[in-house]
């Protein structure tokens, strides 16, 4: 019997070994930090902070949604009185029908009588990025209101500062967000917080690319062209 036990052993500590890291990801994963909830901008700050309140509060909004045109096909922006929710790509716009020389520009195409403040600043900031990018910088940001990007969790950490550290026409890579986010070890969980992006073009995922050079999946990987679209639009008007 006592021949049984040191293989058991050793294969034990390779089962460990082997999904230590895996295991680090996901405790950074899961770390949260519980705080009163109140409302703020995004800025150096950091985000809307919220604990159990925060799905509650979710709950009980109203929200409103704008539809726009843009060069990606329809975005569909929505949101409540506090901030923006969440931001869709509808991607109803084939890949061939983009042309690089076509207009620029972002317009309204169906919105409720009435709006929120926020929701109209989301608006007039993604009219800017498209049309005038190089002013798209100096303006004001919606404050946003999900609980995705509430509380001190990890994956709204890491968006927070790719929001707040990676501008116009600049990438950075998972890995190297991972290590500004304080855990360098958390390479698939900065994937798993760009996936989870509920407002996308504000909070730039699209600038997160592979160690490689190469652009990497967008929205799954349905959305790859629509990210290289956004970063040669960035690095051309970034330019002029």
């Amino acid at each position: 019997m006592s021949g049984l036990f040191p293989p058991v052993i050793g294969r034990l500590d390779h089962a460990v070994c082997r999904n230590r890291k895996r295991l680090s990801v996901m405790f950074a994963m899961l770390k949260e930090e519980k705080r009163e909830p109140h409302l703020q901008r995004p800025d150096a700050k950091g985000f809307i902070q919220g604990s159990e309140m925060k799905k509650q509060r979710e709950s009980q909004c109203t929200q409103k949604t704008i539809s726009l045109l843009s060069p990606l096909g329809t975005i569909q922006v929505s949101g409540c009185e506090n901030g923006v929710h969440t931001i869709q790509i509808l991607m109803d716009v084939a890949p061939a029908e983009r042309s690089s020389e076509a207009p620029v520009s972002c317009v309204v195409n169906d919105s409720p009588a009435e709006t929120s403040p926020e929701l109209q600043r989301c608006v007039e900031w993604l009219q800017a990025y498209f049309s005038e990018p190089q002013t798209a910088g100096s303006l004001p940001l919606p404050a946003f209101h999900h609980p995705a990007l509430q509380g001190d969790a990890f994956t709204s950490r890491v968006l927070h500062i790719l929001l707040k550290d990676v501008k116009f026409g600049e990438t950075v890579s998972y890995k190297r967000l991972a290590e500004m986010a304080g855990n360098p070890r958390a390479v698939r969980a900065v994937g798993g917080a760009m996936r989870r992006n509920p407002v996308p073009l504000l909070i730039p995922c699209h600038r997160v690319i592979s160690s490689s050079g190469q652009s990497g999946p967008y929205m799954s990987g349905k959305g790859d062209h629509l990210k290289q679209w956004l970063l040669t639009h960035e690095r051309q008007r970034g330019e002029g």
